[in-house]
């Protein structure tokens, strides 16, 4: 499976590695906890079996309208079929139409039955995960919120970048000249 993701200007991947580090420093599951060199603050757009090269030449000219500015609405959490805590993003124009875009080209080039249902526009919930665990209500106490730094009022999504999680290759997705 292939990631499509957005990654964070420095400032923001700072303060959310910082916000990993006190989770983990608490005893509550982080993505700090996650050694993997591969593993960097960041939004996941869409998942796909493969970059085809139609997906791939699309999302080099998705990655020509980056950085793209985004903001934070505070602190979210996910019950899926694991439990996340994350920060979550404003679903503005702008992002708004980056998703579609990465969506409806991922969405043309791959097998309806590989898609995240998550990921489909209308039901995507931008955000930047900094816990997660497959023990359900980890993070129902009130009090972590309070564990974590402000987070970034406004940040920059900078790069385009895809992860294969069969051999944790990275690509960065460049814009094309």
């Amino acid at each position: 499976m292939r990631t499509v993701e957005l990654l964070l200007d420095e400032t923001a991947d700072h303060v959310v590695r910082e916000a990993w580090r006190r989770l983990a420093d608490a005893g509550l599951p982080s993505q700090a906890r996650h050694r993997s060199p591969t593993n960097s603050p960041h939004i996941t757009l869409a998942t796909c079996p493969e970059l085809t090269a139609p997906i791939r030449w699309e999302l080099t000219e998705v990655a020509g309208t980056l950085p793209l500015l985004a903001r934070c609405t505070g602190v979210v959490r996910f019950e899926r079929p694991t439990s996340v805590l994350a920060w979550a993003l404003e679903l503005d124009a702008a992002l708004i139409a980056l998703h579609r875009r990465v969506w409806e080209t991922v969405a043309a080039d791959s097998p309806a039955d590989t898609l995240n249902p998550f990921h489909e526009p209308g039901r995507w919930a931008p955000h930047i995960t900094l816990g997660r665990t497959r023990r359900a209500g980890a993070f129902a106490d009130r009090r972590i919120p309070a564990l974590l730094p402000a987070p970034p009022p406004s940040l920059r999504l900078t790069t385009l970048r895809s992860y294969d999680t069969l051999t944790g290759a990275l690509e960065v997705l460049e814009p094309r000249v």
